[in-house]
């Protein structure tokens, strides 16, 4: 009788530190995606940023308001666990432009535009 519950408890642990870790990852991927913009980055480059750190499963969005730039990230908890938490989670960083030239807001309005105009892969 008990070790099915002791089961049952590792594997809700499991699940909630996947989960945790997912989180962090994403937060991380937002941060470092903020940073490449402000760095004056299109928004390809941020897609490729935060794949490569919260994993190919993640979807990144870039906006912009004016001077302020946001960059948002979601996904699942990968793997067997994410069938058990049906959540999608998402982390937002902002940011502002730290280039001269044209202005980053623009460069990113027209290639996000570009890129929702994509089918999805």
């Amino acid at each position: 009788m008990a070790l099915p519950a002791v089961m049952l408890l590792l594997a809700l642990l499991l699940a909630g530190s996947a989960a945790g870790v997912t989180q962090l990852r994403l937060e991380e991927a937002a941060r470092a995606g903020a940073r490449a913009l402000a760095r004056g980055e299109d928004a390809g480059a941020v897609g490729v940023i935060v794949r490569r750190l919260a994993g190919d499963s993640a979807a990144s969005a870039v906006a912009s308001d004016g001077e302020w730039l946001t960059v948002t990230v979601s996904g699942r908890v990968p793997g067997a666990v994410g069938s058990l938490l049906p959540w999608t989670f998402s982390a937002r960083a902002w940011t502002r432009g730290e280039t001269s030239g044209p202005s980053a807001a623009a460069r990113v309005i027209r290639t996000w535009r570009c890129q929702r105009q994509s089918p999805a892969a």
